[in-house]
Order: C-alpha cells, then sequence, then structure tokens
C-alpha cells in the first residue's frame, strides 16, 4: 500500500510492465529501479492499479503549526504546539513535538510535561482559514468534485479528467502537492485509492509527505490485519461492544454474517459489514452550504456569575454576527453551548420567526437561554454560541412590528458596523462589551 518503493506489474492492455512514476520530477519509467534514472529521487510510486484509481483524500501536514513555522522560519526546527492555557487543548503539535508523545487534543499540562521546551502558540485561526481555502481553491482547479472534511483536508474526485490534464490522476496530485509546498509553504500527504473510506485510510499511512495508493485488488487484504477502530465511526465504545462478541480485528469483522451485524448492531452493523470488505458507496460531494456559523471560548478558571458570562456571550454572538454578515448569511436558529466544570455539555436552542445575522438579535436570545440556566449553581468552563439553519442574507431581519425599538437598534448597529470597517474592529462598541474580560481564548 505505502508506494515509496517501486512494483513491477503487467498491464493488461499493454502486456508489459507498468510504469512507474517520480513524485519529485514526474517522469514515467519501467522496471524496478530504487531511484528515479532522471533525477535520482527515491520518491516513486508504482502500483497494479495506479493509473486506474481517481479517489484521493488529501490531508496538510501538522496544519496549525505548519502555517506558524511557515511564517516564522526560526520555528523551523523547533517542537511547537498551537493551543495554550494551562486548562486547554493541543490543536495541533509539529511532527517534532510529537516525537516526545505531544498529541493533538492532549491538554496542555501534559503536553508541557512531556515536552517543556515547546514553543506555545496561541494560534491564528483567521490565518489558517485563508490558507486553507486558499489551498482548497486550488484543489477546485483539479476538479469541480471538491469535498472538504476541514479546513486542512478534502476529498477529490478525479473521474474523466485525464482529457483535461492530459495526465493520470496519480500525476495531477503529485504535481499538486509538490506546487503546494513550493507556491503555499505547506506539505500534504495524499491518499489514492478507489473509494473514500480506503482514501482516508491510505492518507494516514505515510505522514508527512506521504502518498500512498490502495488499490480494490489489495483492500480486503490490507484490512484484515487492522484494528476495528481504523473504520470511520468505531470509537471506544463501539470497540468495547465489538471485543465482548469476539470481533477485535477488520478480518474478524469480514468472517462475520452480515445480517447478523445488521441484527446486532443496527444500521451502524449493516455499515459496518460493508467497509470491512473495502467498500463504501458514497460519492465526494462537492462542498456543501454551512450548516452553522458559531464561536466559544473556554475560560481560564471557571466561570459561575451571570455578569461575566453575560459579556462573554455578547462577545461571541458579534464574532458570529461578523461571520455571518461577511458570507453573506443569515440564520434563523440560535444554540447556546456551556460546559461545567465537570466537563458535562448543556446545549439550549430557539428557533426564531425571521433569520438574522444581527448582534443584537443573537445575543437577547442566547441572552435569555443563558439566564434560564443561571438558577442552577453551576461553575462553567466553557461557552458558545451559533447561528443556525442559514440561508442568504436577503431574507435577513425584516421590520418587527412587535418590537418597535428593534429598527432603531439594528440601524445603530449597522452604524457601528461602519465605523469599525473604516477605523477598526475595537474602535466602537456599545456598554454590554466594554466590560468583557480580556483574558479568554477563543476558539
Amino acid at each position: 500500500m505505502n508506494t515509496q518503493s517501486t512494483t513491477t506489474h503487467t498491464n493488461e492492455n499493454e502486456g508489459s510492465a507498468t510504469l512507474a512514476l517520480c513524485r519529485d520530477c514526474g517522469a514515467r519509467f519501467s522496471g524496478t529501479k530504487k531511484r528515479c534514472p532522471k533525477c535520482g529521487s527515491p520518491r516513486l510510486l508504482s502500483h497494479p492499479e495506479l493509473d486506474l484509481l481517481q479517489i484521493a483524500h488529501i490531508d496538510c501536514d501538522a496544519f496549525f503549526a505548519a502555517v506558524e513555522k511557515r511564517d516564522n522560519p526560526e520555528l523551523i526546527d523547533k517542537p511547537v504546539i498551537v493551543g495554550g492555557g494551562k486548562r486547554g487543548v493541543v490543536s495541533t503539535c509539529c511532527y517534532i513535538a510529537r516525537l516526545y508523545g505531544v498529541r493533538s487534543a492532549m491538554p496542555m499540562f501534559q503536553a508541557m510535561k512531556a515536552c517543556p521546551h515547546a514553543v506555545v502558540i496561541p494560534g491564528r485561526m483567521h490565518e489558517y482559514v485563508k490558507v486553507g481555502r486558499q489551498i482548497q481553491d486550488e484543489m477546485r482547479t483539479l476538479t469541480p468534485l471538491v469535498e472538504p472534511l476541514s479546513i486542512d483536508e478534502a476529498f477529490l474526485d478525479l473521474t474523466g479528467t485525464e482529457k483535461l490534464h492530459h495526465a493520470t490522476p496519480a500525476e495531477v496530485l503529485a504535481d499538486f502537492v509538490k506546487r503546494m509546498e513550493a507556491e503555499v509553504g505547506i506539505t500534504m500527504s495524499v491518499g489514492l485509492a478507489p473509494n473514500k473510506f480506503l482514501a482516508k485510510i491510505a492518507s494516514d499511512l505515510d505522514k508527512p509527505k506521504g502518498f500512498s495508493v490502495i488499490g480494490k485488488q489489495e483492500a480486503k487484504e490490507f484490512l484484515a490485519t487492522q484494528p476495528t477502530s481504523i473504520i470511520w465511526g468505531v470509537g471506544k465504545v463501539m470497540q468495547k461492544k465489538l471485543a465482548t462478541n469476539g470481533i477485535r480485528t477488520v478480518g474478524e469483522l469480514q468472517k462475520a454474517d452480515p445480517s447478523e451485524l445488521a441484527k446486532r448492531y443496527g444500521v451502524m452493523g449493516v455499515r459496518l459489514a460493508k467497509l470491512c470488505q473495502g467498500e463504501d458507496e458514497r460519492n465526494v460531494i462537492a462542498r456543501q452550504k454551512a450548516k452553522s456559523i458559531s464561536n466559544e471560548t473556554t475560560f481560564s478558571s471557571d466561570i459561575t456569575k451571570y455578569d461575566e458570562l453575560r459579556h462573554i456571550l455578547w462577545a461571541l454572538a458579534r464574532k458570529v454576527s461578523d461571520r455571518a454578515k461577511k458570507a453573506e448569511l443569515a440564520g434563523s436558529g440560535i444554540t447556546l453551548k456551556l460546559k461545567t466544570a465537570e466537563f458535562k455539555s448543556l446545549t439550549r436552542s430557539r428557533h426564531l420567526a425571521d433569520p438574522t445575522q444581527l448582534t443584537d438579535v443573537i445575543f437577547r436570545h442566547a441572552n435569555e437561554l443563558l439566564k434560564n440556566e443561571m438558577p442552577h449553581e453551576r461553575h462553567y468552563r466553557l461557552i458558545g454560541v451559533a447561528l443556525n439553519n442559514l440561508t442568504t442574507a436577503e431574507q435577513a431581519d425584516p421590520t418587527d412590528l412587535v418590537d418597535a425599538d428593534a429598527e432603531k437598534r439594528a440601524q445603530a448597529e449597522r452604524a457601528m458596523d461602519s465605523l469599525r470597517n473604516r477605523f477598526g474592529s475595537d474602535s466602537i462598541a456599545p456598554g454590554v462589551a466594554l466590560k468583557a474580560p480580556r483574558y479568554l481564548k477563543s476558539r
């Protein structure tokens, strides 16, 4: 599956050895050479199905940390952790930090214990989003069928693009990641396979800067030796359920009766029966519209007082509003998210009569939801707000016939937006924002 070394195989149409591909110079050649005869690179691709596979998964390597190292060359040889706060978690860490045992989602105190000399960076989400969108825009020059999973990874379906690019999908992908490294400064790993399930697995086989292939013919044999956790949706709970029934590897799943799996595990059982055989009928779907716009923050110490939470909530509502306005979107649903000191998550939602993109409306409804939770004496470590049921901005915020002051507040907010666009985001704000704490870490 890992295609760093070459292999030879017979091409049914030509009756001769299939050409290998050099990832660095793009040369094609026959044989089982360990290095490219043209440029000397050992980074070669050769696989019996290489020219037949068209579904890819591209994943940027340690993306947040890679952007930070790109923008600050002094960090190149240092362990970098993007995250922060004594109660926060690691968002991303570079591969040097991973050598010390640091991992994504690890509590920061554990990460710093494992790698005390690491450089910790709070993160610049706006910059990561900008670079991620730039890369995704470039992906769409390869094929319109790009399905982002997050800002740093996506599926691509290159079916039928050979005539457009005058090259096979493997050649197009090899050139693309090389070009992105040169032009954007970000390295990527690629998985090429007959379907999405296998492509995503393949992209993780040889990080960083990997290019791995899993073919249709070998998929079942390859999967048989893997733990059940390699299958999407099989988390720790599902792993325990399977293990209870004597199933710990995908190979043991392959031997199970599909009808029995469906009986025991319902819809998940039907899904397992197909994926364990390497079968995945899902199509790559071009980017769909965002379902929500949200913002949340984790506190450096627990908060219990409503007044403190209210000011923080206003700042989050403004960020959500700003993003909605920039994207020319509005939403008719408001969701408040809270997390207690015991890590219990609480979500409270309400539906609006009309879509909105105004800070005033988002905050007022979210604040009412917050008030309803305050009689309970809880310590909160996180608060967030989301705008849901998105639609176009043309339908946003019609005149409110019930609230006579709503139009005045809307006009005042738009006037403040205009001033902030001219003089900076912090140039003016209503009174509720002035007491907002400065020590928060947004994400």
